[in-house]
């Protein structure tokens, strides 16, 4: 790498090891902040190229092996592993641990399950290193210009990578887009959330543009200024920002509307279902995440879509049409509002489940407030949820919080008529739908739970609890039809 190939030793404040897009433009974020970064590539090509392109944006200091990568930094040493994650990042770590010493710090800002960070950083805290765990969100942009950062791990580690990770991240308000999350798989942890709320937000989006193509009969430019329209509004957001450019594109090849030549199968890298199947494991009721999910991966099943297509033609409404445009339009956007809370709602449910289990203390103010910038859920509400939880830490479900209250009971009604339109019309709206359902769910006074825990009780045993007394009982279904249990068996 020309006359750079020998490192300086100890001379790098950071490395960073994996320069596909993300790293590299992680690394140059740094540089561009006055850090002397080392690099690292397993293949070598990829350094040389980022050192050729952008070698003058700042101090590089490129190394050709792993162990002169090491040596070029200073210590304790803070190394940034930024490859794919399961076994590339395992076998990262393992050709790293050997070089390093005591009090180095080892940063996977990839897009880790948050229990193989925990196994990671227990593992390496006994060879007296700190391992990070650190969620990036905001894409190839946000690691150039400025991403939100949750970083995990050790105070001991934050004190180190606190004023550089602050120094890089986006700024809000002259206020970093980065605090230390928690101790070990804290991050990782809220970064998975992060993304579960993005998959329930880009779902719902999606489902109030078909609405609003399938009611108005409208084409994409057009619902493309409906969506300019709302992003100057409360649901002002980057996703609903990006909505209205994707759906004003033109595709070049056929001139025709760029949504309507993409495949209609939406992938995912597994996010989404990783904070599904948490949400399960805690308990956390995150209806409208897993229907986004869910809605992904049927999207995928294209040989189903075809076959039922086919079968059940004619079944849907298709010459649905509504009466009153603007009065429509305003019923989307306030059940998009709506159900969009839920979804914010239901994930920092999540997030503090997993605080509570995991024994984090995370600050979901704290949270909200590095998701204003940066990130790719970034919404002008987010303020208003580090308001709430500033006001009141142990808010049961930040759908109660004064605003989010009033916006919910202000769309309650077009948020009805919306999925009952949809319902007969034959337009799917899981997200929207799961929503409503779980707000309903959760103002009702008394749910049909009962019935459940009283067949629980008829087929397998599994004993109930009553209204009127303390303890577990169960009926003898198959005797006598009397009840045993109560208080005394239930301390027993």
């Amino acid at each position: 790498m020309s006359e750079q190939s020998t490192p300086v030793r100890g001379t790098a404040q950071i490395g960073v090891t994996g320069l596909a897009v993300m790293g590299r433009n992680l690394a140059r974020n740094l540089a561009r902040h006055g850090f002397t970064v080392a690099l690292h590539n397993r293949s070598v090509e990829r350094t040389r190229s980022l050192m050729t392109d952008h070698g003058t944006e700042g101090t590089f200091v490129p190394s050709e092996s792993m162990a002169d990568f090491v040596a070029s930094l200073e210590r304790p040493r803070a190394v940034i592993v930024m490859v794919k994650a399961g076994g590339p990042t395992d076998a990262v770590i393992d050709e790293l641990v050997p070089l390093l010493e005591p009090g180095d710090i080892v940063v996977d800002c990839g897009n880790a399950h948050y229990a193989d960070t925990r196994r990671r950083e227990e593992a390496l805290r006994e060879h007296g290193l700190h391992f990070v765990g650190t969620g990036v969100s905001g894409g190839e942009e946000g690691a150039l210009h400025g991403p939100s950062i949750m970083p995990g791990g050790s105070d001991e580690s934050y004190a180190k990578l606190g004023p550089i990770f602050e120094s890089i991240a986006a700024q809000v308000d002259d206020v970093p887009c980065c605090i230390h999350i928690g101790p070990d798989g804290a991050g990782h942890f809220v970064k998975m959330v992060h993304n579960g709320i993005e998959y329930a937000d880009m779902q719902l989006i999606a489902e109030a543009y078909d609405l609003l193509r399938a009611g108005l009969s409208a084409g994409p430019a057009e619902i493309a200024e409906i969506f300019r329209g709302w992003n100057s509004g409360e649901l002002e957001s980057f996703l609903i920002e990006i909505t209205a450019d994707v759906l004003a594109h033109t595709d070049a090849t056929t001139g025709k509307p760029f949504v309507d030549i993409v495949l209609d199968q939406a992938e995912q890298k597994g996010t989404g279902r990783w904070t599904v199947q948490s949400a399960l494991d805690l308990g956390i009721p995150i209806t409208g995440i897993a229907e986004a999910t869910f809605a992904r991966s049927l999207s995928g099943h294209a040989d189903q879509r075809k076959l039922a297509a086919r079968t059940f033609a004619g079944t849907g409404n298709d010459s649905w049409m509504v009466t009153d445009r603007d009065a429509f339009i305003e019923d989307v956007r306030k059940a998009l509002l709506a159900s969009k809370i839920v979804a914010y709602a239901q994930g920092f449910d999540h997030i503090r489940a997993g605080s509570q289990e995991y024994g984090w203390d995370i600050d979901l103010g704290g949270v909200s407030t590095i998701w204003r910038g940066g990130c790719i859920i970034r919404a002008r509400f987010l303020d208003r949820i580090r308001e709430a939880y500033d006001e009141q830490p142990d808010l049961a479900t930040l759908m109660a919080a004064p605003y989010f209250a009033k916006a919910i009971l202000d769309g309650v009604p077009s948020w009805r008529r919306v999925v009952a339109d949809s319902a007969r019309a034959g337009i799917p709206t899981p997200a929207f739908s799961s929503s409503l359902a779980y707000f309903d769910g959760l103002r009702r006074n008394r749910l049909p739970a009962a019935l459940i825990q009283g067949l629980r009780d008829n087929f397998g045993a599994h004993t109930y609890r009553r209204v009127d007394r303390e303890g577990s009982f169960h009926t003898l279904w198959a005797g006598d039809r009397s009840e045993t249990g109560g208080a005394e068996s239930a301390s027993a």
